[in-house]
């Protein structure tokens, strides 16, 4: 049976956190590249991105409520996108190195008619200092490549976390209590009841 709700996401993350809300949904990738706009300011990038994942998504899945969403780590005003290569995930742990930085996530609705939710949420993630060899054992993991940031918050990188201020589950990638609020207004279905 279909479900009424698809996570326009390839992130195991988010399907396992919205998995956690008790609601049947399928899982269709949005093929949307994530790429800031030049002079594109982090909270807007990722909302536009969120917009576009869910918008390209309900295109191919008429009828149904989509859930995009995009979540960027900045510092100083520096989108921190997923690294590249060793040396670009190296930069940005060297970046965020005994600071706290933003980890914000927007996420959007579209249902049969077009766009109809959206929101964005942000946390603040400080690190501990690290060391040289910190960055390149957390490199030689494997675990920073796929990450925006460089780093899981639930992974390996717990270890250099002093405090998350804010939603955890935003910095995994998906603020769950916000979702959860989101879906409630538009699933035809109470989510379980584990929300």
């Amino acid at each position: 049976m279909t479900a009424s709700l698809v996570l326009a996401s390839a992130s195991p993350r988010r399907r396992e956190l919205l998995a956690q809300l008790g609601v049947a949904f399928d899982v269709v990738p949005s093929a949307v590249p994530e790429v800031p706009e030049p002079g594109e300011r982090p909270e807007a990038f990722a909302q536009r991105v969120a917009r576009e994942k869910a918008a390209e998504v309900a295109r191919r899945c008429p009828g149904r409520l989509v859930l995009g969403a995009d979540t960027v780590v900045v510092v100083d005003g520096t989108i921190l996108n997923k690294p590249q290569d060793r040396a670009d995930a190296r930069r940005m742990l060297q970046m965020l190195s005994g600071r706290m930085h933003r980890v914000l996530t927007a996420v959007a609705l579209f249902g049969p008619t077009g766009p109809c939710d959206a929101l964005v949420v942000q946390s603040e993630v400080e690190f501990r200092p690290l060391s040289s060899r910190d960055i390149e054992a957390y490199l030689d993991s494997g675990e920073p490549f796929d990450k925006a940031g460089a780093y899981a918050v639930q992974g390996l990188a717990k270890k250099f976390v002093v405090q998350v201020r804010g939603s955890h589950s935003n910095v995994v990638g998906l603020p769950l209590d916000e979702v959860a609020t989101l879906l409630r207004r538009h699933l035809p279905a109470p989510l379980g009841s584990t929300v």
